[in-house]
Formats: C-alpha cells, structure tokens, sequence
C-alpha cells in the first residue's frame, strides 16, 4: 500500500552499488519505490553511464524522443526548459505520450554551489486532499481531457500529440496516474466554454495545494546521488541556479516503465524468498 507524504517526507536512502548486486537490497529499493514513491541511491561514480548499469539490473530502460538517456544543463538554443537555470515548477515528464514513463532516474554528476534545489511532491496524497475539501475540483479534473503537444528535433525528430486527464482514476475513482506538465500543456482547449472557468478553477485549487509549504519536500543532489521516483504519483521541479560561462550543473536522465520493474520486483522476490 501507499506511504503518502508531505513536507514531513523522510528520504529513503540506500547504497547504488548494493543495489547492483545484492539482490535482497535491490527488492527493498523496488517495493519502497512503489510504496513511497522515491528512494534516493547514494555513492554512484560521477560520470554518464551509471543509469544504464541501473536499466540493466532491472531488465532496459526506456528508449523517449530525448534518447536511451539525456542530460540536464544548460544548454545554448535548449529544446527542452529543463535544458536552461531557470526554474521547473512541478511536473510529471511525457504526459504528451499515451502512456507516460512509469519511472524516472536523475543521476547527479555536477551541482551547482548556489541554487538548484529539487522539490518533489505527493501526487496522490495531494489528489486525496482536493478530492476531500472539494470533490467537484477532483471529479472536473479526473474527468476532463487536456491536450499536450511537443514538437521538435533531439534524438530523433518528434512531433507528439496527446489527451490525458490530469488526474487518472480507476473504477473506485482513486487516483493512479498524474499527468500534468504546463511546458507541453497545449494552447488548444476543445472543452465547452461554459466549462472553461471552472476548469482553471479546478486546477488552481491542485496547484496550490501541489505548491503549499505542508506538502512539498525540498532537497539537494549531491555528485553520485541518483534519485528514483514514480513519474506516475511524484511531481518533481528545480530551483532556479545562476548561469555562468561553464557547465555548472549536470544531470543525467533515464526512465523505465513500471511493467519493467515490476517484472524485476516479482523476480527477485522470488530470489530473496529460495534463498530464505
């Protein structure tokens, strides 16, 4: 079952190299990751290629449009607002595909002396907020269809297009997938316009519970620190950094799908118990 959590989030933490051959360790990482949401991976080398090693210890990573991996820093001519210092206000990454990645990796190799902080968030906890103190918020939200697009050129050229509900519900109406990122949320609205007013409505009221000091939990990468998050539940930003002449924060990105882990989990489960 679910951990929800808030501004009182404490951060799970394991070893990066455990989780590379231990088996016992690496199933702690994948049920708390899906118990909590994130698990935080210490002591990886500071340099690119340490996520393929994590794909390659829970089956392969998924292959996006940015490629197998990507890097965060900023970059001139960036085709992605993660590519610059300014800040990234809380998201969930691809909700303009049909179906998201389910994980995220972030690989620390640089930080920045001054800004930069990550900020994560509980999705479902906050999902279960808004759907207590105004279950009309929640019903417009998990019911209405929002368009993404994203168009451009990196690993490959790329034009997307998608609908998602903000909120994804299951039969019993209980959240089970976020899907909101205002950097590929689309000009264009096909909703009727008398629904308009009390959609943004809606979202503000998500949104400022999403930002609110109670719920979100802010902290620092260090080199070699590699946090693991559900993309699904855990909406992620950054803090503003100052730019400079030289790369000063840098970043390397991966994701998996939760069919993947899953499978993995159910593996080593399996392993951890024969050898009990």
């Amino acid at each position: 079952e679910c951990h929800y959590w808030g501004s009182d989030l404490h951060l799970p933490k394991m070893p990066f190299e455990e989780i590379l051959y231990d088996d016992r360790s690496a199933y702690e990482w994948l049920c708390t990751l899906k118990k909590v949401g994130i698990v935080l991976l210490t002591g990886a080398a500071t340099r690119q290629g340490e996520l393929v090693k994590l794909g390659q210890r829970i089956g392969f990573l998924r292959l996006t449009f940015y490629g197998p991996t990507w890097q965060v820093q900023d970059k001139a001519d960036a085709n992605n607002v993660a590519y610059t210092t300014g800040k990234l206000c809380f998201h969930t990454d691809y909700p303009v595909l049909q179906h998201p990645p389910g994980v995220q990796f972030l690989h620390c190799i640089k930080q920045t002396a001054a800004g930069g902080e990550s900020e994560v968030v509980d999705g479902f906890h906050v999902s279960n907020k808004l759907k207590k103190q105004n279950p009309q918020a929640y019903q417009i939200l998990s019911s209405t269809a929002v368009d993404y697009t994203d168009v451009g050129a990196d690993y490959c050229d790329f034009a997307v297009q998608c609908k998602q509900r903000i909120i994804d519900v299951d039969s019993r109406g209980q959240a089970v997938r976020i899907n909101y990122n205002n950097a590929t949320r689309d000009t264009v609205f096909d909703i009727p316009a008398e629904k308009v007013r009390p959609f943004y409505a809606a979202l503000k009221e998500f949104d400022d519970l999403l930002n609110s000091t109670e719920h979100k939990f802010t902290y620092k990468l260090k080199p070699g620190d590699i946090v693991t998050f559900d993309n699904w539940r855990v909406l992620h930003g950054r803090q503003s950094y100052p730019s400079g002449s030289e790369v000063t924060r840098h970043l390397e990105g991966a994701y998996a799908d939760w069919d993947v882990v899953m499978s993995r989990l159910r593996l080593l489960r399996k392993s951890v118990l024969n050898r009990d």
